[in-house]
């Protein structure tokens, strides 16, 4: 099937009588036929045991999710957040280090260089932009994984993923990839080398602004047993001296997520949080073409004003990132664009107090055009030097581009330029 088809069709097909919809199995447990039953789901988990860490509903979007990436499994979480640190923690433990570029978005900048740090993890920041040689002087006997974004958040970076998977996986190491600016309709990491793909489904995926999430999404294409991770090829005493790679082969990842992170955190999200994300799913391939559309239109007009210093948006030409978008995003590059204001931040603030459609919040990726000062909000904690790296300029608003109708939020934009 193709995405479209996918959105609507992958993950539940109904039984002869069944509900044409997904429907939405709110419990938290399930009932067996015998203790004896429950006993050897311990020792191989092969059904729904307790919403912490499984349940129906979900497992409906997890599946619909990992076709659409093409990977062989996923496992949803209550959170972006929770999705990049799980992908992290599967890997690492305290001594460890892994690598991740320095333009992705303020918070995992902050979970990685700040509380992982705390766990005795080490995250080592590079240029996303730098040579091959360069990166791969970042790499140290303890490296576990590299991480970087599709698109990055707000820089609007795009990744060369060829040259990361590259790199990894010459170290015998995973690419993890954020996608969540991108989406697997605009680009699936996979196809170019990328190992595991993290989603913030709170973004795009969603929509609709209705619920958190997130989700982990498993290639099944790296090799576990190359003698860098013992933690999948030795027995986990924790689960009965399992061990992962044997029984579960090329899932052995994203089972053991499952199997120890989420069975000890439980960050996994409500039956009904994905519910809503599914409804949001059904829709995305549209929706994801008319943010494009859109985007592109706003980012050119904001190009044409004399009042704003630069725009950030690859599918323009002149873009440093339009070569690399041709590449990876040959179909849009969603609907948020980076722009600096003359006058900083200060002139920033007036410009965005200003709008009167435009949504001052904290979010982006929605259906309703909304806006946001990064310095002073997501990247707020971040030190000066980090905004640098980060390409976050204090004038930067990050003009996330909804489906209202293009004239009218570029009508917004005029009005409130034109007061200051």
């Amino acid at each position: 099937m193709r995405d479209e088809t996918k959105c609507l069709h992958s993950g539940y097909t109904p039984e002869n009588g069944g509900p044409r919809v997904m429907p939405i199995v709110q419990s938290t447990t399930y009932v067996f036929d015998s203790t004896e039953h429950i006993g050897d789901l311990f020792n191989l988990p092969n059904a729904h045991m307790y919403s912490r860490f499984s349940n129906p509903t979900v497992e409906c979007v997890e599946k619909k999710i990992a076709d659409l990436e093409g990977g062989v499994g996923a496992m949803c979480t209550s959170s972006g957040q929770a999705a990049s640190l799980l992908s992290i923690l599967n890997l690492c433990s305290s001594g460890d280090s892994f690598i991740s570029t320095s333009t992705i978005y303020g918070g995992t900048v902050n979970l990685f260089a700040v509380t992982l740090k705390r766990f005795g993890i080490e995250c080592i920041f590079v240029d996303a932009d730098a040579d091959e040689e360069t990166i791969e002087a970042a790499f140290r006997p303890n490296t576990r994984a590299v991480f970087g974004e599709t698109l990055a958040n707000p820089a609007l970076a795009v990744l060369d993923i060829e040259k990361f998977a590259r790199i990894a996986h010459k170290h015998d190491v995973p690419l993890i990839i954020d996608n969540t600016f991108a989406t697997p309709i605009l680009c699936k990491p996979i196809q170019y080398g990328a190992d595991i793909v993290v989603h913030s489904t709170s973004k795009y995926m969603d929509g609709h602004a209705l619920q958190v999430g997130g989700v982990i999404v498993d290639s099944g294409n790296f090799n576990w047993a190359n003698g860098k991770f013992p933690e999948f090829t030795q027995p986990d005493e924790s689960y009965h001296g399992i061990v992962y790679t044997e029984t579960f082969g090329n899932m052995a990842y994203i089972i053991k997520a499952r199997m120890q992170l989420m069975r000890d955190f439980g960050a996994y999200p409500s039956a009904n949080s994905a519910f809503l994300l599914n409804l949001g799913l059904e829709t995305l391939p549209i929706r994801m073409k008319q943010y494009c559309e859109n985007g592109l239109k706003v980012a050119k007009f904001f190009q044409s004003c004399d009042q704003i210093e630069s725009v950030r948006y690859s599918a323009l030409e002149g873009d440093p990132y339009h070569e690399l978008a041709k590449k990876y995003l040959p179909n849009g590059s969603c609907g948020v664009v980076s722009i600096v204001i003359k006058g900083g931040r200060e002139a920033a603030v007036k410009f965005m107090d200003g709008l009167k459609l435009a949504s001052n919040e904290v979010h982006v990726a929605d259906i309703r055009t909304c806006v946001l000062h990064p310095a002073s909000a997501t990247h707020r904690q971040l030190t000066d030097e980090q905004l640098v790296a980060a390409g976050v300029n204090p004038g930067l608003i990050r003009f996330s581009v909804g489906l209202e109708n293009v004239e009218d939020i570029l009508d917004d934009i005029k009005q409130s330029l034109a007061k200051m």
